[in-house]
């Protein structure tokens, strides 16, 4: 098939009427969309739930820890002078 046939093909597939969608389907389709599109909105809430709650995590655990002050030495200077 060259491409003038491709493209006549085409145009009478596009010329043709579509086919009518039967009601029932019709109303399956709407109610699994409305399903999709909660599902997506719970997912989107609870991943930012999550996203808030690490946040608040890992600030109070940098206020707790403070992981950018040195920690105090283990062993004493040495004494002298005595």
């Amino acid at each position: 098939m060259n491409r003038t046939e491709r493209e006549a093909a085409v145009r009478r597939l596009l010329e043709q009427r579509s086919p009518q969608v039967p009601v029932e389907l019709y109303d399956d389709v709407v109610r699994r969309g409305e399903r999709v599109l909660r599902r997506r909105t719970a997912a989107r809430r609870v991943m930012w739930l999550v996203l808030f709650a690490a946040a608040v995590a890992f600030t109070v655990w940098a206020l707790t820890v403070r992981p950018w002050v040195e920690p105090p030495s283990q062993t004493t200077p040495p004494v002298s002078g005595w």
